[in-house]
Order: structure tokens, then sequence, then C-alpha cells
């Protein structure tokens, strides 16, 4: 096998995480009904942390205070850098790539020093772990941003998906598959089931695997403007392959009417938008919206039916992600055969509020904010 098409899998990713504490429930800037308490500016609630995730195909920062029940955003930036073009086939980042990463961190460094963030993790995924020249690219972005970045192995990047999206667990359900469709892996994750009267405890993780395909790889290697159904189906089947490799696939698989799946990821949340026929994306309409199998499957239908110019026109879509998000349907149409769960919840959330959570759980944040339960 093709070292960029070897899973990585394994099982509990990194160090087991606390029990106890307030996971990320967002709080958005001037959301007065979003179930913070008002907290007075000092001490913990008034401490700024910053997560910053530079994956193959996104750059996104979060800006973030402690608050009762997890945090309140105060800024948060998103911008599509391609940074894993090409990283594939040439094995090193392109410069017109790297450039564009290069002014997008630029600008998320402006934010950290303007927000006076006081603690921050800054990572890069799949790209920089890929390219030869990732530790290069990560020299240059300290000298010319001031930002340091730390290439995460897969395991962080899937205990950190975990962390972040764990609050949309259903704590009813036997556990999770949870997924995280990305530019260059997708991460697999088996989450346990919440324990009743602890829903906002740490995941405990049975078992995980890194997938080498994403929306960037995939739609490289078969091109994402003109799909045809052989296209798609080829894609499909290339993901499927690669799931086999999913430590205990076939258990889960049986267990599948019990479990329920937990998708963060552009695929996700463009069919949530899409299912809900919003006229512009909408964050809080779609993170931790339940779809169940049929709408899935009539939105992937229609997506498949759509010309290129159609998806560009698509106001959950646009011109930067209409080659990739057939793509990443591909993706998702694997996960959904190989483990036949009959709902799934859309988390607009993910590696930045994992860190986040981290962090301030770290810092016992949240037993010095008056009104919060003890972290």
């Amino acid at each position: 096998m093709d070292d960029c098409l070897r899973p990585t899998r394994g099982s509990a990713p990194g160090p087991a995480l606390p029990q106890r504490g307030a996971f990320g429930r967002h709080v958005e800037p001037g959301n007065a009904d979003a179930g913070a308490i008002a907290i007075p500016r000092r001490g913990f609630s008034s401490r700024v942390y910053a997560a910053l995730d530079l994956g193959t195909n996104n750059c996104r920062l979060l800006i973030a205070r402690p608050a009762a029940g997890g945090f309140r955003v105060v800024d948060a930036f998103s911008r599509i850098v391609r940074l894993g073009e090409g990283v594939c086939s040439n094995g090193r980042l392109g410069e017109a790539a790297a450039d564009r990463a290069i002014e997008a961190l630029r600008i998320c460094a402006d934010k950290i020093a303007a927000r006076g963030v006081i603690r921050g993790r800054y990572i890069a995924t799949e790209a920089c772990r890929l390219a030869e020249d990732g530790p290069d690219f990560v020299a240059r972005v300290k000298e010319e941003t001031g930002l340091e970045l730390d290439i995460v192995d897969r395991a962080t990047e899937a205990r950190l998906a975990a962390c972040g999206c764990f609050p949309l667990v259903d704590p009813q359900a036997d556990g999770v598959v949870l997924f995280d469709i990305g530019g260059g892996s997708t991460e697999l994750v088996w989450v346990d089931r919440v324990r009743r009267h602890a829903p906002m405890g740490s995941p405990r993780i049975r078992s995980w695997v890194s997938l080498p395909a994403g929306v960037v790889t995939l739609a490289e290697r078969y091109g994402g403007i003109q799909v045809t159904p052989d296209v798609f189906k080829a894609m499909v089947e290339e993901v499927t392959l690669l799931i086999a490799s999913f430590p205990e696939r076939l258990t889960l698989a049986e267990a599948a009417s019990r479990l329920h799946l937990l998708g963060t990821s552009g695929t996700v949340t463009t069919i949530a938008g899409i299912h809900l026929g919003l006229e512009r994306y909408e964050r809080g309409k779609v993170d931790g919206i339940w779809l169940d199998d049929p709408a899935i499957t009539d939105v992937v239908s229609d997506l498949q039916r759509m010309s290129y110019e159609e998806r560009i026109a698509s106001p959950c879509i646009g011109k930067e992600r209409a080659d990739l998000v057939l793509a990443g349907c591909a993706i998702l149409e694997a996960i959904r055969r190989a483990f036949p769960c009959a709902r799934l919840r859309v988390a607009d959330r993910g590696l930045r509020e994992g860190i986040l959570l981290e962090l301030m759980r770290a810092d016992g944040a949240w037993r010095l904010i008056r009104g919060t339960d003890a972290a």
C-alpha cells in the first residue's frame, strides 16, 4: 500500500483525560440566551485562550474566555488555504500554498495579539505531517508571524476531535462513531457511551483509526469538477478498503442500531445546511442538528446531480469548496455503509474546541469561576 494510503490505528489515543469538567458549550458573542452566566471580568473569566488548527485545507482560529458550562467565544477566523495541495504526489508543500497559509496565519497572529491571549496552542496536521519540508515551513511561520506551530500526530488529532465534539454525544446511546473528514485525512473514533449522570465528562475512547484520505487528496486523485457516478463509486470503494483497518469494525457494525454517528467536517455541515434550505450558512442552526439516513441520502443524491456551476452557486458550498464536496460525500458514504447507524449528529466544532477545553481544564479555569461545576 502506498504510504499516502496507509491507515494509522490505535486505541485510547493520548493520555487519559480527567473524568469531570465542563465541556465545550459554545457561547457566541452577543448571545445572551446561549446559557452562559453573567460573570464579572476578573480572574479566570477574563483570561483569554486561543486555539489554531492549520489543516490540509483550512486555517482556523478560535479565541475564547472560560465561562460557566464551557467558554465564551470572543473572536474567530477561518480561511481555505489548501496548504496540502499536491503534497501526496510531490512530497513537499507548494510555494503558492505555503504563501496562502502564511498570509492567513499573519491575520491569526494579529488577532491573538489584539485579544491579549495569555495561553494558546497552535497545531498543524496532515499536510505538514506528510510534507518532507513540514519542519522548514514551521520555522518559516515562526520567523514571519511569531506563531509556534506544533505538528501533532494522528492520535492527538483524534483525541482533540473527540474532546471538542463530546458534548453532542447522546447519553441514551451505547456510544458513537465519531468521524472528522479533513483535507488530507479522516479520523474515525469509537467513543464509549456517556454515563447518564456525567454527560459533560471526558470521552472514553475505545479505539481509533486515521485514514489517509481527505477531501483534498481524493479530489486531486479523482477530480472534483466533473464527478461521474463511476468516479464517485471508485472514491467510495477506496475509502471502504481503508475503513477495513478500523479496530473492532465488525463489532461496531453489528451494534450500529444502538449507536449514532457524530460528524465534524465541512462535508456534514454542508449537507445539514442544504437539508435545512439555508440561504446562507448559519452555525447556530447547524451545530447539533440530527439527520436521519433518508435525509442524508437525499442531499448526497442531489449533490451528485448538480453541475459544478450549480455547486458554486449553492450558498452552503461556494466556489472554494465546489470541487471538494463530492469527495467528502464519498468518504461519508463509505462510513455510513461500514457503520449503518440510523442517525447522524452534525458538529460544527472539533479540534479548536478540544484544544481550548484541554487548556482551560489544565489551568483549572472552571473551578475559579463562581457558579460553575468543579473541573
